[in-house]
C-alpha cells in the first residue's frame, strides 16, 4: 500500500480497538441482563438512577454521553413498566425529572453481582492498569 494511505490502515486505527472493546463488554453483559429484560443502556440509566434517585433527562444524558433522542423512548418504556417515573420540573418546566421507583430499586438486588460476575470474566489488570485505562477512556470521553 502507498505510504500516503497509512492512516487507513485498521492496525493504525486507536478508534477501532475501543468501538471493538465495546461492544464486547456489551456482549458479554447481555447473559445477566436478557434474563431482566433489561438492555445494557437501560442497565446504565438505572446505574445513575440508583445512586441519585432522582435526575433530570439533560444531567442523566450528560452523565451517560447519550442524546435525547436515545434517553426519550428508553425512559417511555422503563415509565410503562414502572421502573421509573417522569415529571416536569416545578422551578422549569422544560426539564423533566426522573425518578427510580421502588419497583425500580428492586431490581438492584437482582443487578448487585453482575459487576463482579463480568469481572471474573474479563482480562485480569492490576490496580494501577486498571486506574490507568480508566483514566484514559474518561480523558477521552471528555474530549469527545
Amino acid at each position: 500500500m502507498a505510504q500516503e494511505y497509512e492512516q487507513l490502515l485498521l492496525k493504525n486505527q486507536l478508534c477501532f480497538p475501543m468501538y471493538a472493546c465495546g461492544r464486547k463488554i456489551v456482549n458479554a453483559y447481555t447473559p445477566y441482563l436478557k434474563p431482566l429484560g433489561l438492555t445494557y443502556t437501560q442497565y446504565i440509566v438505572f446505574m445513575v438512577l440508583w445512586e441519585k434517585e432522582s435526575v433530570n433527562v439533560g444531567q442523566l444524558g450528560s452523565i451517560l454521553h447519550l442524546d435525547a433522542g436515545t434517553l426519550t423512548p428508553l425512559l417511555k418504556n422503563l415509565e410503562k413498566e414502572g421502573y421509573v417515573t417522569r415529571q416536569r420540573s416545578k422551578e422549569d418546566e422544560r426539564v423533566t425529572i426522573v425518578s427510580v421507583t421502588e419497583k425500580g430499586n428492586e431490581l438492584k438486588e437482582k443487578c448487585k453481582d453482575i459487576p463482579l460476575e463480568l469481572g471474573k470474566k474479563g482480562p485480569v489488570l492490576n490496580k494501577k492498569d486498571a486506574e490507568q485505562l480508566y483514566r484514559l477512556l474518561y480523558m477521552f470521553l471528555d474530549e469527545a
